[in-house]
């Protein structure tokens, strides 16, 4: 799941990482090469004082006292000779230990200074980045907003070795994409027990486009929520499409479920009204409505599902959309939020989508959290949603 993501992040972390430790290996190259320069000046020096004693010891000796000054004889000073033969030596000691050792050389330690992170090191890669996002279906303001937050982080930062460049890298990724992720979210658990005080049921309006797999999501959530207790009935609200009626009734028969319907063609509000009625006179938990899955696009049909959000004023608005269509499952979570409001999101097919585009836009985009994803084909192939899990996901820490 997400293979994608997890595959463009880690590559990030990586050519990063690279450039920066290659420009540090040059670096100390150019000053071994410096220090090597001047050790042969040096060496070069001692050979032309040699050269210069061999010029001087050739002179006969007769005119070699002309050249020389008398020197006044007096007795050697032993203590001077034992301190600067000292001070040789401690010069010599500090030399060795400033100098860096051949492992240091290697790479492994290459960063024998502080090297601070500059935009020059990091804006190409990160430009890379964002173009494979965009391939990849993230939205374009998410992406952006990835690649501003990771280089706020990373430009400025000290580093001491290659390690610090991955792990800086990686933790700013994380930052950028839980970021994007977190969108306030609601616990349906406690919207139940706190619509029971009031003697009602909660109910959840389902909307979406045909084939998103929003029939089969409501009896996921049906069977969710039968796991933990609580009783569900389904409003056969999409009147429109020929077979959707008996569709929704074969998943309800299949978990048990009571379902409410009307004749093909009926009211979709009058089914959703009748539903409602029914688990306040039975005590049920929770009423999912299904509606028909319409283009967004289509006035007629965003009509009559606004009419049945007047009629039984749902407490929860879910849009269904599916995770393998990308950004189209963006653009239409936008319109239907424009067109009656959306409060949360429902992603099927989330264990198919290796690219994770949608996964990481959607919520981001219509500001509303994704509540479920769909993870297979049968009726317990469904699970909450936590920005945390698909965080761990895409960097690979799931155990």
């Amino acid at each position: 799941m997400f293979e994608s993501l997890k595959k463009k992040f880690s590559g990030t972390i990586g050519k990063i990482t690279d450039k920066i430790s290659k420009e540090e290996e040059e670096a100390l190259e150019k000053e071994s090469s410096a220090g090597e320069e001047s050790d042969k000046n040096g060496s070069q020096k001692v050979l032309e004082t040699e050269e210069e004693k061999k010029d001087k010891k050739s002179i006969p000796e007769k005119d070699r006292t002309r050249i020389q000054k008398p020197v006044k004889k007096s007795k050697p000073d032993t203590r001077d000779k034992d301190e600067s033969n000292n001070k040789e030596q401690e010069k010599v000691l500090k030399t060795e230990d400033n100098e860096p050792s051949q492992e240091e050389k290697s790479g492994l330690f290459s960063f024998v200074r502080h090297k601070t992170i500059s935009e020059n090191d990091v804006d190409d890669i990160l430009f890379e980045l964002e173009l494979s996002l965009l391939e990849g279906d993230v939205a374009l303001e998410v992406a952006e907003g990835i690649i501003n937050s990771v280089k706020e982080d990373l430009v400025g930062r000290k580093i001491k070795r290659r390690s610090d460049v991955a792990e800086f890298t990686k933790e700013a990724l994380k930052k950028a994409i839980s970021e994007i992720l977190d969108v306030d979210s609601q616990d349906i658990e406690q919207l139940i027990a706190l619509k029971k005080k009031q003697g009602e049921p909660l109910k959840i309006m389902f909307v979406g486009i045909n084939g998103t797999g929003k029939t089969t999501t409501i009896a996921k959530v049906a069977t969710y929520y039968m796991d933990k207790g609580y009783e569900p009935v389904i409003a056969a609200s999409d009147t429109f499409r020929a077979g959707a009626i008996e569709q929704l009734t074969y998943h309800a028969d299949k978990i048990g479920v009571k379902m409410i319907k009307h004749k093909k063609g009926a009211d979709p509000a009058a089914v959703a009204f009748d539903a409602v009625e029914h688990a306040k006179a039975q005590g049920k938990d929770l009423v999912l409505v299904d509606t028909a899955g319409r283009m967004q696009t289509n006035i007629n049909l965003m009509d009559e599902m606004k009419k049945i959000k007047r009629v039984i004023n749902p407490d929860i608005i879910l849009f269904v959309g599916d995770a393998l269509t990308g950004n189209d499952a963006v653009e239409q979570a936008r319109k239907f939020d424009d067109a009656v409001g959306v409060d949360g999101i429902v992603l099927t097919k989330a264990d198919a989508d290796a690219k994770g585009g949608a996964a990481l836009s959607i919520g981001h985009v219509i500001n509303k959290p994704i509540l479920f994803l769909g993870t297979g084909q049968s009726y317990s192939d469904i699970m909450l949603f936590k920005p945390d899990w698909m965080v761990e996901q895409v960097f690979g820490e799931t155990k």
